[in-house]
């Protein structure tokens, strides 16, 4: 093993690149792992999310261990004639189906999990009891594979990128095990904050639908053509589309919170007059802008 490419500039760039790109092309992941590992028990749930990223990154450097393959995949197998695109004939490539396929398994578990929480589906198995509550759980080998296979969907164009931007395995692998151990540090986070609040639980469930129709669509070749950061304009779209509703969650929660303080401090206070025996107007129920001499004076 060689060394001395990483005395060259032209090594850590790439790597950097790499990191970079492993990281952002994972957000997809990381959204599907907090959705699965949200079905395992809560004792379970941060250790199956370390054993599914330590399995992708697994698979991942299996992966670039035999780039020749990979590069491969995206080679056509066969063509449908009588269905065009572009006024060229369907191509399907191994590449193209293990997408399509993905992109399938997405879609229907986007809309399942979306009709599981619009359902209470978890509300009502945990009133009913322990045993109900069991039905709905995954065993953590069963999460973990799932979470493995699924990366195979996720990692197929950011391991075929990597063998584009880098000509040398070291450099590939040590980009994917830095990008892995990021993910590993902020997956808890990201996963509980998910799961805690359902109106993100929702908004990443259509987030890992619109993923799945994406990936179909890719799959058979329907795309823009224009990439960027080695990403599909629409697929740049989408999580263009997921930071802008993310943001109008995290104001609107924000605000909910100060307003839901502000409320309990002035409830606090008038329960402090009605016990000191002091009348309040009801006008005055959550005004704030009297001190509290001048808010004794009307009161009187």
């Amino acid at each position: 093993m060689d060394l001395s490419i990483f005395l060259t500039a032209e090594a850590w760039i790439s790597l950097l690149t790499l990191i970079f790109l492993e990281i952002v092309l994972g957000v997809d992941n990381i959204v599907f792992i907090a959705i699965t590992t949200d079905r395992l028990p809560a004792n379970q749930q941060k250790l199956g999310r370390k054993l599914g990223l330590a399995g992708a990154m697994v698979m991942r450097c299996v992966f670039l261990c035999f780039a020749a393959w990979l590069v491969s995949m995206t080679k056509p197998l066969f063509t449908i004639d009588f269905i065009q695109l572009g006024g060229h004939p369907l191509t399907i490539t191994i590449r193209g189906l293990v997408l399509f396929i993905g992109g399938i398994y997405l879609v229907y578990k986007g809309i399942d999990e979306l009709r599981s929480v619009m359902n209470l589906s978890a509300e009502k198995a945990e009133a009913a009891g322990a045993e109900n509550k069991h039905q709905r759980m995954l065993s953590l080998p069963v999460a973990v594979g799932t979470i493995m296979v699924m990366d195979i969907v996720f990692s197929i164009d950011s391991v075929i990128t990597a063998v584009g931007l880098a000509n040398h395995l070291i450099i590939m692998i040590i980009a994917v095990i830095t990008a892995v151990i990021i993910m590993m540090v902020f997956i808890d986070a990201i996963s509980d904050f998910i799961n805690e609040h359902v109106e993100m639980k929702i908004l990443a469930l259509f987030f890992i639908t619109a993923i799945g129709v994406l990936l179909m669509l890719d799959g058979v070749g329907i795309n823009s053509g224009i990439e960027v950061l080695d990403m599909h304009m629409e697929k740049l779209m989408v999580y263009f589309a997921m930071v802008f509703c993310l943001m109008i969650e995290i104001f609107q929660m924000t605000y909910d919170a100060r307003l839901h303080a502000f409320m309990k401090k002035q409830h606090r206070k008038q329960l402090e007059r009605v016990v000191m025996g002091y009348p309040i107007e009801p006008s005055n129920a959550v005004d704030d802008d009297f001190s509290d001499d001048e808010d004794l004076k009307r009161s009187l």
